[in-house]
């Protein structure tokens, strides 16, 4: 299975604060039309199906790849962002100036977001959800659109990258990366953070 992970477009709470499990943040216009942009980029490629976290941002950003197909589009709640606990809706400029923030920025394998989860858990999740739909698709190529940590946490895994190193990938908005899960047991991960335009998106 080729599986082509989708970090939701910009809304207008990107980079400002965390919104994690808020389902009701739509798209800015800006990110309409990266949505729109990314579903061109990905007009050659033949999906088996696309499946979303279920949060209306990232509904939003794949949607136009599923139309385009005649695909139902596909929610799966393994794919939702980190549960951020009690600062879920926190501006992140505050979140920064917090101790655990630094704890979280050393030590994210070990941090527990405060009455939420923790990233080993929030890979555990995902990538289990991974697995079943390699199963699910075998020798097809897929579409996920998810969150930032979830895709960083994904990436690691099959990178065999430790989960305390994860803040080294990027994951921009709107970006593509891929993960190439084979029949025989290989993987590889041939794209990390493709962006049509990393000027303008970055």
């Amino acid at each position: 299975m080729r599986l082509y992970l989708i970090r939701h477009a910009v809304t207008a709470e990107t980079g400002k604060r965390l919104s994690s499990a808020d389902p009701a943040i739509p798209l800015s216009s800006e990110g309409v039309a990266m949505a729109a942009a990314l579903a061109e980029h990905l007009a050659s490629v033949e999906l088996a199906a696309v499946y979303t976290s279920p949060p209306q941002r990232c509904r939003q950003t794949v949607a136009p790849l599923a139309t385009a197909r005649g695909l139902r589009l596909r929610t799966l709640r393994e794919f939702m962002e980190a549960d951020y606990g009690t600062w879920l809706g926190r501006p992140l400029r505050s979140a920064y100036k917090l101790k655990a923030w630094g704890q979280l920025m050393a030590s994210p394998a070990r941090f527990r977001f405060p009455e939420g989860e923790t990233l080993s858990e929030v890979q555990w999740r995902a990538v289990a959800a991974v697995e079943r739909l390699a199963t699910l698709h075998r020798d097809k190529a897929v579409a996920v659109g998810s969150h930032a940590d979830v895709i960083r946490v994904v990436l690691a895994y099959y990178l065999g990258m430790p989960l305390d190193l994860i803040h080294r990938v990027n994951v921009l908005p709107a970006s593509v990366s891929i993960v190439d899960l084979h029949t025989s047991g290989h993987v590889g991960v041939p794209v990390v953070n493709h962006v049509l335009d990393p000027g303008r998106w970055g």
